[in-house]
């Protein structure tokens, strides 16, 4: 059931994010850049920050004895910061968040709730070393992806820019 459930995240994470990009693509540049006072100051930097999340968990996770979908995260350089600013316009930005959500999906669709027992070791950025049920890492990985998307709904909005419905019932069976 449970690997049931990060499936279905998996495709409303990719929703979530087509909707805000598809938001994003109604914006100036400069709006985009533009310091709105949130924790990652603008709606491009908290796409990049959502990105690096990503990126430095599913490289964790392509450690995982499932994660011979995720080998391509593997050729990604991991990034420096948090806040590291790793595109600067929507274009690129947009084309590497559409290739990440479809290896999350990729990966999700073949996870068993076998794969979700096993614990994953892993060091957090400051390199200090965990040992974790890989469930709840999962858990956390979709948890801080809606957090951050749930901010740039707010800066959309703020900007007077409807992204319609994000409610997990969108993309429910």
């Amino acid at each position: 059931m449970l690997a049931e459930n990060y499936r279905l995240m998996a495709e409303y994470n990719r929703w979530m994010n087509s909707k805000l990009l598809d938001a994003a693509g109604q914006l100036t540049q400069a709006e985009l850049k533009r310091d709105s006072g949130a924790f990652f100051n603008s709606i491009l930097g908290t796409f990049n920050h959502l990105m690096v999340g990503d990126i430095i968990w599913l490289q964790r996770f392509a450690e995982h004895p499932a994660g011979e979908p995720l080998q391509g995260v593997r050729d990604i350089k991991r990034p420096a910061a948090l806040s590291q600013m790793l595109h600067d316009n929507l274009s690129s930005l947009a084309q590497q968040r559409r290739q990440l959500d479809v290896m999350i999906c990729e990966f999700c669709k073949q996870l068993t709730d076998e794969d979700l027992a096993h614990e994953l070791e892993y060091k957090n950025t400051k390199g200090v070393a965990f040992s974790r049920r890989f469930a709840y890492l999962m858990q956390h990985f979709f948890n801080h992806q809606t957090h951050h998307r749930g901010q740039l709904s707010t800066l959309f909005s703020q900007r007077g820019v409807d992204i319609g419905e994000t409610d997990l019932l969108g993309v429910m069976p």
